[in-house]
């Protein structure tokens, strides 16, 4: 006959084996790279205010509390998903303005280029800082983009004045308006591709945009 203890013991044996034998669920792993390039795309496709944290846990395919651990609230991820843009996706602007010879080289490099990242398949189309910014409640989102953008412009004067100071361009060009003139184009360029402009279609555009870009000795008024 089997005492209390002995039966105890026994069958706390067999629960700790048992126990072992079941694995023991483990949380899910966390691609985070993943994640933040799914984050990325569904601002890009919606926009800072539509896009809900609703919306990123259900296409990062993690939970909210996961959601802030790694990236923090919706606004410290978008401004991280802004930073990865700019690098993996933008970057095709200070690329041409670092290593063009002029301001007319770059720009005209630039919106080429952006006819066609702004319309190749495998993402959204056009810019997701420009698009963002569209309905957007948040005075604090809005004022960071619009200082991207500002920024943006501020390079191409820069550069326009520089041109101005060597002589490839006209010395009565009007370095300002034609900076704005750059980033307006850039801009509708992105709004054309949301609408469905082609590539060809915005490269098309970009011609005609460089041809009313001062030459060295023509005067601008």
């Amino acid at each position: 006959m089997v005492s209390d203890e002995g039966a105890g013991r026994s069958g706390a044996a067999r629960a700790e084996a048992g126990s072992a034998r079941r694995p023991r669920g483990r949380p899910r792993s966390f691609d985070r790279e993943t994640a933040l390039e799914k984050a990325l795309l569904a601002f890009w496709e919606h926009g800072y205010e539509a896009t809900s944290v609703s919306d990123l846990t259900r296409v990062m395919d993690i939970g909210a509390p996961s959601l802030y651990a790694a990236f923090g609230d919706k606004r410290s991820l978008f401004d991280e998903v802004v930073r990865v843009y700019g690098a993996r996706y933008g970057s095709f602007t200070e690329r041409a303005l670092a290593e063009e010879p002029t301001a007319r080289a770059a720009v005209g490099r630039m919106l080429r280029e952006a006819a066609t990242v702004y319309t190749e398949p495998g993402h959204p189309h056009g810019c997701l800082v420009v698009h963002a910014a569209a309905n957007c409640s948040n005075p604090e989102v809005e004022q960071s983009l619009r200082e991207r953008r500002t920024a943006n412009i501020v390079a191409f004067e820069r550069r326009i004045r520089d041109d101005i100071a060597t002589g490839a361009l006209p010395a009565d060009t009007d370095a300002g308006a034609l900076a704005r003139y750059t980033g307006a184009m850039i801009q509708g360029m992105s709004q054309q591709a949301r609408d469905g402009a082609s590539r060809e279609e915005l490269e098309a555009l970009a011609e005609i945009a460089m041809s009313v870009w001062p030459h060295a000795g023509t005067p601008t008024g």
